[in-house]
């Protein structure tokens, strides 16, 4: 089966150091969404969309993109990064999911540097983060959800 993952990755790389571990244990597609406004996702059977959370949600051009981009009854699971641990980050974009009746299969989050607002005062919280079992946790999610 074929799978991109469309991420965006802001600041401290975060998000990308997630991305990069999959893609090199599996074959997998990555789109740069802050490059890539418009990609054709037909072709790909499973879609991951991973972000670091920008004001409590995914960052907006990853919303965007998966608005204006998937096709309709596709199978998506979320990746993201945070700073502060919340009950869910997930409601914009699942709600922009819900309209093109997409099939979630999974969702793996994990503390990353943050350096936001007040946090830079202090050099930022949860330094080394995401850190080598956050990684291996991310890839482990993902060979899980792509069995």
């Amino acid at each position: 089966m074929k799978t991109a993952i469309v991420y965006y990755s802001m600041h401290h790389g975060n998000t990308k150091k997630i991305v990069d571990a999959i893609s090199k244990k599996a074959d997998v597609t990555l789109i740069d969404a802050a490059k890539y406004s418009e990609y054709d996702l037909c072709c790909f059977d499973r879609i991951g969309f991973a972000s670091g959370i920008y004001f409590q949600k995914f960052s907006e051009k990853v919303i965007d993109f998966l608005e204006q981009n998937l096709p309709d009854s596709k199978e998506i699971f979320y990746l993201y990064t945070y700073g502060i641990k919340r009950k869910s980050y997930l409601d914009a974009i699942e709600e922009a999911a819900k309209k093109k009746h997409a099939i979630v299969i999974g969702a793996f989050g994990c503390r990353g540097f943050d350096t936001f607002g007040p946090f830079k005062w202090i050099g930022g919280i949860a330094k080394g983060r995401p850190d080598q079992k956050d990684v291996e946790n991310a890839v482990c999610f993902f060979e899980e959800i792509t069995k």
